[in-house]
C-alpha cells in the first residue's frame, strides 16, 4: 500500500489528502452538534481516524499523536458504554407536584420542539404521568390518558437531550408491558406533531391508524 502511496501522481494524491482533512474536521464538528453521548463518541472516533491518517499522511507527527490518543480515549469509552447496563426505573407524578412543573417549565421550549400543543391537563383524573429514572435521574417524562376501549393516548413523550438513545423508550415501551397490561391497557395510540416524533415512534413498533394517529399494541416487542 505504501508503494502505492508513493508512486501516486503527487498532484491527485494532494487532493485526496487534502479532502481527508477536510472530512475528517467536518465529522469532528459535526460530533460537537449530538445530544446523544453515543454519536457524539462514535462521530468523533471516525473523525479523530481520518485527522490520525492525515496527519501521518502530511507527517505532521503531532496532529497524528494527538489524534491518535482520542482515538483510544473514544474506543475505551465506547467499550465501557457498551458493557455497562443503566438502571431504568419509573416514577409516578402528578400534575400538582411541584418538580413536575419546574421540569416542564425548564425543558418548555424543547418540548414545544416536538410536541407544539402539549400542555398538562391539572384537572384530569385518567391522566398518568411518570418520569423515566436512568440511574436515578429523571431523563424522560411520560403522560397520557385513557382513551377508552382499552387504549391509553400517549400526550408526551419525552426525553431529555443527551439520553436520546431508545433505552428509555425501550425500557418503556418493552419491560413495562405488564405494567400496561395491568391498567387495562391493550394498546398504546399517539398522535405525532413533528416528523421527528412520527420517525420515533415508528422505531418503536407503532403503526400508521387513523386520524394521523399511530398505534401499538401493549404485548409488543419492540
Amino acid at each position: 500500500m505504501w508503494i502505492v502511496y508513493c508512486n501516486m501522481d503527487k498532484g491527485y494524491l494532494m487532493d485526496i489528502v487534502e479532502l481527508l482533512g477536510y472530512v475528517a474536521s467536518v465529522l469532528v464538528a459535526i460530533s460537537l452538534t449530538m445530544r446523544s453521548v453515543l454519536r457524539l463518541r462514535v462521530i468523533n472516533l471516525v473523525g479523530s481516524i481520518c485527522f490520525t491518517i492525515y496527519g501521518l499522511l502530511i507527517q505532521a507527527y503531532p496532529v497524528a499523536g494527538v489524534n491518535g490518543f482520542i482515538v483510544v480515549i473514544n474506543c475505551v469509552y465506547l467499550y465501557q458504554m457498551m458493557r455497562s447496563k443503566a438502571y431504568f426505573t419509573l416514577l409516578e407524578t402528578s400534575a400538582s407536584d411541584a418538580y413536575l412543573r419546574s421540569f416542564l417549565e425548564f425543558y418548555a421550549a424543547d418540548i414545544r420542539s416536538f410536541a407544539p400543543s402539549f400542555g398538562l391537563n391539572t384537572h384530569a383524573r385518567d391522566q398518568l404521568s411518570w418520569f423515566i429514572l436512568r440511574d436515578m435521574v429523571p431523563v424522560g417524562l411520560f403522560v397520557a390518558h385513557q382513551a377508552g376501549d382499552g387504549i391509553l393516548h400517549v400526550d408526551l413523550d419525552y426525553v431529555i437531550p443527551g439520553y436520546r438513545d431508545l433505552q428509555p423508550a425501550r425500557f418503556l415501551y418493552r419491560e413495562q408491558s405488564a405494567r400496561f397490561q395491568g391498567l387495562g391497557v391493550a394498546k398504546l395510540c399517539a398522535t405525532p406533531e413533528t416528523e421527528a416524533m412520527r420517525s420515533y415512534f415508528g422505531k418503536l413498533g407503532f403503526q400508521a391508524d387513523r386520524d394521523n394517529q399511530m398505534c401499538r399494541l401493549v404485548r409488543q416487542s419492540v
